[in-house]
């Protein structure tokens, strides 16, 4: 999406017009300029996005399409809506959301945590039973499995496995090191659009135990993810193993 820097539009109080002819949907162009929006100290301090009407005509989008990406900020805590007052921006929230699926690193950077990770396996396997079935392919074919484990302080916090749809065509040579569907966005022009979430409770293996660094037996909380395009067709299965003495997952219930 060939834009205008968020500080030129913002400097002349201007809305970026979105690129109907871009490979992106405009619901994802409209939330990537919203989010840009966001971080522009202006923006913040006036509290109150422009109405919905003088946002979806300044960037060329119909109101249904703005919702869409509006929505999404608000799933995420950083925009709030109220009826006759508004789109509100909203401070971060200091707890890691179950909503809050997109980028772990900009989530827990939202909180004033730098995230860091203490290893990265990139293999192809044999896509087992669970993967296969959430991706939609054939069990045993091969996928590119990713595993990482993350934290902060020099402490392991998290133990992330994705298995990567064969259709996205990412090999063990692509930068894992920058946010994953920032890369499949960059690589191979799909938008990560839907998170399908299921939270379990398990006790850690031998294996989870020594990449987390906890005992035997100690409870861990289990999120799997099935991750869809704006096509809504299956791009990544993770399965993410949180501890739970140094780890709180949230999740917000509101009736509209």
């Amino acid at each position: 999406m060939n834009l205008p820097s968020s500080k030129t539009r913002l400097a002349s109080g201007a809305v970026p017009r979105l690129d109907p002819r871009s490979s992106v949907p405009l619901h994802a162009q409209a939330e990537q300029a919203l989010r840009e929006m966001l971080q522009q100290p202006g923006v913040r301090a006036a509290g109150l996005l422009p109405d919905e009407v003088s946002l979806s005509r300044s960037m060329g989008v119909s109101r249904n399409t703005l919702r869409s990406a509006l929505g999404r900020l608000v799933a995420e805590g950083l925009l709030a809506r109220k009826a006759g007052v508004g789109t509100r921006v909203t401070e971060p929230k200091v707890k890691s959301g179950v909503g809050a699926w997109h980028s772990f690193t900009q989530e827990m950077a939202a909180r004033g945590i730098h995230v860091q990770t203490y290893a990265t396996r990139i293999k192809t396997v044999s896509a087992p039973t669970e993967a296969a079935r959430a991706l939609q392919v054939a069990r045993g074919k091969p996928v590119l499995c990713l595993d990482r484990v993350r934290g902060w302080n020099d402490r392991p916090e998290v133990h992330f496995r994705s298995y990567l749809h064969p259709r996205l065509g990412l090999t063990a040579a692509a930068d894992f090191s920058r946010p994953l569907y920032e890369l499949i966005q960059a690589e191979c022009s799909i938008v990560a659009d839907e998170s399908l979430e299921e939270l379990t409770a398990v006790a850690a293996n031998r294996r989870l135990g020594h990449l987390l660094s906890v005992k035997v037996g100690t409870p861990l909380l289990r999120r799997e993810r099935t991750v869809l395009d704006t096509g809504r067709r299956p791009m990544e299965f993770a399965i993410v193993h949180y501890r739970c003495d140094r780890f709180q997952l949230t999740l917000n219930l509101r009736q509209e």
